[in-house]
């Protein structure tokens, strides 16, 4: 395993972006940028004996910063979304940022994605680090947030987080990596299995209602993998409000999800302690330069946020996204490759 961190430029600011490159003896390497937090490439060996890069994102600072998507990124203080903008916490309201219609996406008008983290090289990969004041994004209580990305010898990226808060306060930490096993174009040919009985059912603006839906019979059952593209176009009223899919997932345990490219060979494997995930397939990824020049848009990635529920405040029932003062959350996720 060698891990080395090298500049990756500066922001309009002036502040340094570095860049940490992981590789390991089976030939997978993974770049993280400082500048949120963000995984800026995947390199996976394929089934025929190549390297593909399996994550969208962007060849200098200037992109990240001008950008929107959330590409590759960190996301907090409390990813996803939270209707109407606010929330309640001991007795006290607290009104964020409504950059999402009325509503408060992957921590507001700047979020996590949008600020330099501190970065330092481990013996398997790198940590990134910031302390997000209090106040924040409306957010109550100074908390301490660790990413630590490691690579493993059998071709597994592994995200640690870890948040300690000095008061209560709200937290629902995810990666936003776009994946597309192909290295390019559409993604609508990966097959996707979910360990998922449930998703969350979604009003008009993908916020979760608070009702859980059952997915049998329907283009949201994933329990035996099928093409992305086999029911996306279904006349369903989820599939209409959201565009695609932009739904979480309600995790029955065991691997979270499994995604295989038959035009690479690429399978990936998540694994994680989280109850649920986010299935987006770039629904508003307007067609934009990537890596290379290389075109994207819509349907040219698909997500997999492993999180709490979204809206989660305001839905009763959803696992709880509050950090109370002192206390420390810590949650894994994990992206095992193989090719076949």
């Amino acid at each position: 395993m060698t891990v080395t961190i090298v500049p990756f430029g500066r922001t309009a600011a002036g502040e340094e972006v570095l860049a940490g490159r992981l590789e390991n003896a089976a030939g997978m390497a993974v770049t993280v940028i400082s500048y949120g937090a963000a995984v800026q490439s995947i390199r996976v060996p394929d089934g025929r004996g190549g390297q593909v890069d399996v994550a969208l994102g962007y060849d200098t600072v200037a992109e990240y910063e001008a950008a929107d998507g959330y590409l590759g990124a960190t996301v907090g203080r409390v990813g996803n979304r939270i209707g109407g903008a606010r929330f309640w916490l001991n007795g006290q309201e607290y009104i964020l940022a409504k950059n999402d219609g009325a509503n408060h996406l992957h921590g507001g008008a700047r979020g996590f994605d949008k600020y330099v983290w501190d970065m330092q090289a481990a013996a398997d990969g790198v940590v990134c680090s910031r302390l997000s004041p209090d106040g924040e994004e409306g957010y109550p209580g100074a908390l301490a947030v660790t990413v630590r990305f490691a690579l493993t010898e059998d071709n597994t990226l592994v995200i640690d987080y870890t948040a300690r808060s000095d008061k209560d306060t709200a937290v629902n930490l995810t990666n936003h990596t776009y994946f597309n096993l192909n290295g390019g174009g559409s993604v609508l040919d990966h097959e996707l299995r979910l360990s998922a009985r449930r998703f969350c059912e979604n009003d008009g603006g993908c916020l979760p209602t608070g009702r859980l839906l059952d997915v049998a019979g329907t283009a949201f059952d994933f329990r035996r993998a099928k093409p992305l593209g086999r029911d996306i176009g279904a006349e369903e009223e989820q599939l209409r409000l959201a565009g695609g899919y932009d739904h979480c997932f309600v995790l029955d345990g065991g691997p979270a999800a499994e995604l295989f490219s038959p035009a690479t060979g690429i399978r990936m494997t998540v694994e994680t302690d989280l109850p649920g995930v986010q299935v987006y397939t770039a629904n508003g990824l307007g067609p934009r330069p990537g890596k290379g020049g290389a075109v994207m848009g819509p349907r040219d990635a698909v997500c997999l946020e492993t999180q709490l529920f979204p809206n989660a405040m305001n839905c009763w029932g959803f696992p709880s996204p509050i950090l109370r003062a002192g206390a420390q959350m810590t949650t894994r996720t994990a992206y095992r490759f193989a090719a076949e």
